[in-house]
């Protein structure tokens, strides 16, 4: 794949046609993390965080997230998901996402599973920002995709340094 499928001929943008395209088992794994201070992730781990459950309200922003993104990003489909899962947990530092999307569909499901981790995330941010202004987001990423023409896709991983 060399080329910008959202441009027509002229550079235009456009939506992608994917009438021809077979319907098919589409699975889409992506992940994220937002670091943050000691007391901020204890909180979160120990369930007194004064806004409620973090983790909890922050899955199902992410499922949200990811039935929202054909409004959200100009040129995606809406499609019909068929499974959203988020997984949260908490690391040394930080508190890592992990969202899955599936569909029976003409097209992926990447930038659904994208959106829900970044949605996650920035529900996490919005519910501690009054404890730690200085959380930080990274490491956004597709993981793996399956299905359709190209298949299955992996990333490859990350160093141990992360």
């Amino acid at each position: 794949m060399n080329e910008f499928t959202h441009f027509d001929a002229e550079g235009h943008a456009h939506m992608v046609d994917v009438g021809e395209k077979s319907v098919t088992h589409r699975v889409a794994i992506a992940e994220g993390r937002i670091h943050m201070q000691p007391d901020t992730l204890q909180r979160i781990r120990e369930g007194r965080h004064a806004k409620g459950d973090v983790l909890g309200i922050a899955r199902v922003a992410g499922i949200m997230g990811a039935k929202k993104t054909g409004d959200l990003i100009p040129l995606c489909h809406p499609i019909g998901l068929t499974r959203v899962a988020l997984e949260l947990e908490t690391e040394d530092t930080a508190v890592r996402v992990q969202a899955t999307c599936e569909v029976h569909a003409q097209t992926g499901v990447e930038m659904e599973a994208l959106t829900a981790v970044s949605t996650a995330l920035l529900t996490v941010y919005d519910m501690c920002k009054a404890v730690d202004r200085g959380m930080q987001i990274d490491g956004v990423r597709l993981l793996e995709k399956r299905g359709g023409r190209s298949g299955i896709w992996r990333a490859e991983p990350k160093g141990d340094s992360e």
